[in-house]
């Protein structure tokens, strides 16, 4: 397996410096982050996406630090070989300082060995009071969940010159303050590689293209257990939902029709005390 991944490992993780491209998967439970680090991901996200593919909510805002607490430990009970990030979720950086220190604090104490929170220069205050804390701290630019209010909904950002520089001047600031590594999420593939060229750290991709020094998709996008439509940056390699779906229609088939459970599916007594059991249904 290897020793365990760290932030200060992961910061040195540049392709071009001839590293291996980094590989992030989500994972908001003990099997799906045995599965991730099995797998042989790097890093283990416990993603504010959970609000949305496992607690049933429209949107990512509705998750609270106690809600990405529970799921990180879960996560870090597994010991994976795979750093655990956990997302700060929305309002818990947006406070004073100390309150998101404080906030941070809490995931780390779940286990989380980084935390991840969106948004570009004006984050930079809180990026460097957690990091002063000693946590180590994920950047995330270009289209951040979070900010989908403002955004205008899910957008791909950067489209034109003044926001591609924008966003390169942003990580800049990221990486200055502190950050480790940076997603970039929904931009065009030329803004990504600029960033990612213009950064000593590593840049996480979703959406931004191949020259990224890593990859990030939802476990539940990967595996197909999340049904409808998907960004084009989302390639299925499974269909577990319709797999699923198969298998329990046919457990439901088979207790209809009698078929399960078979004997061999029963525990058995000891005959001399099922013949005397037969004895007491008789008296009386």
């Amino acid at each position: 397996m290897g020793s365990k991944l760290t932030a200060p490992t992961i910061s040195r993780r540049k392709r071009h410096l001839g590293a291996d491209p980094l590989v992030m998967l989500t994972a908001y439970d003990a099997p799906s982050a045995r599965m991730a680090d099995e797998a042989g991901a790097d890093l283990i996200l416990v993603g504010d996406s959970v609000a949305m593919v496992v607690l049933g909510h429209d949107d990512t805002m509705s998750v609270t630090v106690g809600e990405m607490a529970h799921h990180t430990a879960a996560v870090a009970r597994t010991r994976p070989r795979a750093m655990v990030v956990s997302d700060m979720p929305w309002m818990s950086y947006h406070v004073s300082v100390a309150d998101t220190v404080t906030n941070a604090a809490a995931l780390v104490r779940a286990g989380a060995g980084a935390v991840k929170l969106e948004g570009g220069a004006e984050r930079v205050p809180m990026i460097e009071a957690i990091v002063s804390a000693q946590v180590p701290v994920m950047g995330h630019l270009g289209l951040t969940p979070q900010s989908m209010l403002a955004q205008g909904g899910y957008r791909v950002q950067g489209r034109t010159s003044g926001a591609a520089l924008g966003l390169v001047a942003d990580a800049k600031a990221l990486a200055h303050a502190g950050c480790f590594a940076i997603v970039l999420e929904g931009m065009p593939a030329a803004v990504g590689q600029m960033i990612t060229d213009a950064l000593d750290v590593p840049t996480i991709g979703i959406g931004a293209g191949g020259a990224c020094d890593g990859q990030v998709l939802v476990f539940h996008d990967v595996l197909g257990l999340q049904t409808g439509l998907l960004p084009r940056f989302v390639r299925r390699y499974a269909a577990l939902h319709d797999c699923g779906v198969d298998a329990l229609a046919r457990f439901a088939a088979d207790v209809r029709s009698g078929a399960f459970p078979r004997d061999d599916e029963c525990y058995e007594m000891n005959p001399d005390e099922e013949s005397a059991l037969g004895l007491y249904g008789h008296q009386g």
